[in-house]
């Protein structure tokens, strides 16, 4: 018998999400690895959930989502951007932002297209494309030098990236694992190459919401002459704790939209119906509550950061996201983050993940060194979690 995974998605594996998952679990570790939270959402989100289970909220909500979802995307799009879309024919809700992504890849790339898009790579971006028989033409961002500072790219890097196979770029902006935010300069030359070349853009803008220090969060799709080429994906999972729930969506030109949705019914049809009514509810929460979660994770963040640096782990501390980079060679001489990782539960008694898992073959050495901690925990463990970290010091 032959091998039995089609050869498209050899070399994907178990993810180290599980792994170290896992680990935490076998070994009693504090997770600071995978990205979710151990507190909950907001009670306006959560009583409405609660009142809609047992009624017929349980059965198979509308397609695209329902009305009530799909008219509070569009006003909390447009309350935060400025950009205004047709809650009928320009909103998808999706089982969470993962299938959003899975699904345009499926419906817009043929096999052999090229996706430009940035590495460290969140690991679902390279599966869809694969899956979708597509190819990824990865750009590195490369971490600031000798201090503070976001990740930036090389604009020669990106403009060599496409080529005429080039059918889509794909940016997570606020970027997963680094934090990075890009700048409106950045975006501009995404902007102006996606217009030279007539690509599709797909946004990846989950952390839109989680951003610190003052830096903002602009979507690609607000500059000129991107809307009409732009699909922006978000979801509830990150904004209200919810990462279970599984609640994403979609917004663009109707036609994009209509073509993701072709693929989308044939994955999920539809999900989580006693949870939509709850993340339009919290769509509409006041500015205040978007602005408060901020700064309840910057705090969060200035936490465990200090606890790094006090273990002797030098931080590139984030602009946004749930998670913090650091360089451990001053630990662990070899430079190995993948071996650090595997012996920081017995080391130290947390788990966190290696940035090399988040590369591609061919750049795997600018990620060799690199490992990243979540930051999203409650007060307790987090400062449980910086307490054995001061054992590596």
């Amino acid at each position: 018998m032959t091998a039995p995974l089609a050869s498209r998605l050899r070399g994907f594996g178990t993810t180290i999400f599980a792994e170290m998952s896992a680990l935490a679990v076998t070994t009693g570790s504090i997770n600071l690895g995978q990205g979710f939270p151990d507190y909950p959402g907001p009670p306006e989100v959560l009583d409405v959930a609660r009142a809609a289970i047992g009624t017929d909220a349980d059965q198979y909500p509308p397609g695209p989502g329902i009305p009530e979802l799909r008219a509070a995307v569009t006003g909390h799009r447009e309350r935060s951007t400025g950009t205004r879309y047709d809650p009928d024919t320009e909103v998808l809700v999706t089982a969470g932002a993962t299938e959003a992504l899975a699904a345009a890849m499926l419906a817009l790339l043929e096999p052999g297209d090229e996706v430009v898009l940035f590495e460290p790579i969140y690991d679902s971006y390279s599966a869809s494309v694969a899956m979708a028989g597509g190819v990824i033409r990865p750009v590195p961002l490369h971490p600031p030098e000798g201090g503070p500072g976001p990740w930036t790219f090389d604009e020669a890097e990106l403009r060599a990236a496409i080529t005429p196979r080039t059918r889509l770029l794909l940016v997570n902006s606020p970027h997963n694992p680094t934090g990075t935010v890009l700048t409106g300069e950045e975006l501009a030359v995404l902007a102006e190459l996606a217009t030279t070349h007539d690509l599709v853009v797909v946004t990846d803008e989950v952390y839109e919401h989680l951003v610190f220090d003052g830096a903002r969060h602009v979507s690609l799709a607000t500059l000129p002459g991107m809307r009409e080429r732009t699909l922006v994906v978000s979801s509830a999972g990150k904004t209200f704790n919810v990462t279970g729930w599984k609640v994403g969506w979609v917004c663009g030109p109707a036609a994009l939209v209509a073509a993701v949705r072709t693929a989308k019914q044939f994955l999920t049809y539809v999900n989580a119906g006693p949870f939509q009514p709850a993340v339009a509810a919290g769509l509409r929460l006041p500015e205040a509550y978007f602005t408060g979660i901020a700064r309840d994770l910057e705090y969060r963040r200035d936490v465990l950061v200090a606890g790094l640096r006090d273990a002797g782990l030098p931080v590139i501390s984030p602009q946004a996201t749930y998670f913090a980079t650091v360089d451990v060679r001053g630990v662990q001489p070899d430079g190995d983050g993948l071996a650090f990782c595997r012996a920081l539960p017995e080391r130290a008694g947390v788990v966190a993940i290696p940035t090399v898992v988040f590369y591609t073959p061919e750049h795997a050495h600018l990620g060799r060194h690199l490992v990243r901690f979540a930051f999203c925990k409650s007060d307790a463990v987090l400062a449980e979690a910086v307490e054995r970290l001061r054992r590596l010091a």
